[in-house]
């Protein structure tokens, strides 16, 4: 919560001096997408699409959204018996975000950003036991409540030539089942600006 914070200070403090963004223009992109899931302990890679909408000098409106590919994680639980066993799971997920980004400076050929933005994730499984009432408590939360509300807060660079540009955000994003969960969040991927 504290680098919410301060992040939040530092758009509010830097958001004048920021001039990159014109108004009524339109960016569009593909990005690949890594996120470490700190529920399942696994390291997910997926790709994703964005746009965003210039609304003032300084500040555009942007959507995205990614879909992770299927990683497999270890899964305990606890049969009748009380022995406990283990099974190999998949997890994907989609993240899908809606909200401001301020570009700090620009000047130069690299243009620094930040942004703030709301949204979900979704968690998908395959080959879980369906009673897995002993598995973590955090894995089976997110079993019972597979759609959480979520919030980004990162930034990062871009740098274009022209219409066309390269783009690598850094963000910590965090979902809320049961208390706040935080997991890393990088993209990195080509746009165009319209």
């Amino acid at each position: 919560m504290r680098r919410l914070l301060l992040l939040l200070a530092c758009v509010v403090a830097l958001a004048p001096y920021a001039k990159a963004q014109e108004e009524g223009s339109v960016q569009a992109g593909a990005f690949a997408d890594y996120f470490r899931s700190g529920a399942t302990g696994t390291n997910m890679f997926g790709l994703g699409a964005r746009v965003g909408v210039g609304l003032w000098t300084q500040t555009a409106l942007e959507a995205d959204g990614a879909f992770d590919f299927n990683r497999g994680f270890t899964n305990p639980f606890t049969v009748d018996g009380g022995s406990t066993s283990f099974i190999t799971s998949g997890v994907h997920d989609f993240h899908a975000f809606f909200g401001p980004r301020y570009t700090l400076v620009d000047h130069g050929p690299i243009h620094p950003f930040v942004d703030l933005k709301i949204g979900f994730i979704d968690y998908m499984f395959n080959n879980v036991i369906p009673d897995a009432t002993s598995a973590s408590k955090q894995i089976q939360n997110i079993l019972n409540d597979n759609t959480n509300a979520a919030l980004l807060a990162g930034g990062g660079l871009e740098g274009r030539v022209g219409p066309v540009g390269l783009r690598l955000d850094v963000a910590d994003e965090m979902y809320f089942n049961h208390g706040a969960q935080q997991g890393l969040r990088v993209t990195f991927g080509p746009y165009i600006r319209f």
